[in-house]
């Protein structure tokens, strides 16, 4: 595919974007939950972790823990023995507590519904409240990047930069404000269901002709 200006990357993104609308119309967060406290907690949770392995633990886990207070004060020991199977249980459980307590004590036990009240919370990034705004709120203040939109944005050539910051800065220069949150989603389902790390399906990939399959071995 020959060297690309912006606008001619941003007219090959809108045909992406077609086809993506068209393969996954009902692409969504896969992350189970029923509230932004539960959306939080389980984002928290799926920090080099998979959703299965996630939403595993959390059909318990939200069972016994329903409100903010529930996770400040439930025992250390007790928390983390019902999140170990997702890995570093240890800090998340430290980060979920905290977390938790500054709910209960700055926000009524909510979840605020701003970007930088979120980040001041224990254990939330950037990419946690994107997803928690765009799929709790339905705000979209930003793009989520992760390990599957990271790679696929460079696989389609939409960036050239390795932090997830500078990847969503390239991204929402070209993805339409109204689609941040479900363009995350797109990557996220096609890179799990179709473009894989190692072993791309380009030949029945939806988007074959529109992608320059940047770092795929012939």
């Amino acid at each position: 595919m020959p060297r690309e200006d912006q606008e001619v990357r941003a007219k090959r993104l809108k045909k992406i974007v077609v086809a993506f609308q068209t393969t996954y119309p009902a692409a969504h967060c896969e992350l189970d939950h029923r509230s932004p406290l539960e959306l939080l907690i389980a984002t928290i949770l799926s920090a080099q972790c998979t959703d299965k392995r996630v939403n595993i633990v959390t059909r318990e886990l939200f069972k016994k823990y329903r409100s903010a207070a529930d996770y400040a004060n439930a025992p250390r020991a007790e928390l983390e023995e019902a999140i170990k199977t997702t890995g570093f249980f240890r800090n998340k459980t430290k980060n979920i507590q905290a977390c938790c307590r500054k709910l209960v004590e700055h926000h009524g036990g909510g979840v605020p519904r701003t970007m930088d009240e979120l980040t001041q919370l224990d254990g939330v990034g950037r990419k946690t409240a994107n997803v928690v705004l765009g799929n709790a709120f339905g705000t979209n203040v930003g793009v989520v990047v992760d390990t599957h939109v990271a790679r696929l944005s460079h696989r389609l050539g939409l960036t050239n930069r390795n932090t997830p910051e500078k990847i969503e800065q390239d991204l929402m220069a070209l993805v339409p404000q109204k689609q941040w949150t479900l363009f995350s989603h797109w990557l996220i389902w096609h890179g799990r269901r179709r473009c894989a790390a190692r072993r791309p399906d380009c030949a029945n990939c939806e988007i074959q002709k529109l992608c320059p399959r940047i770092g795929v071995k012939p």
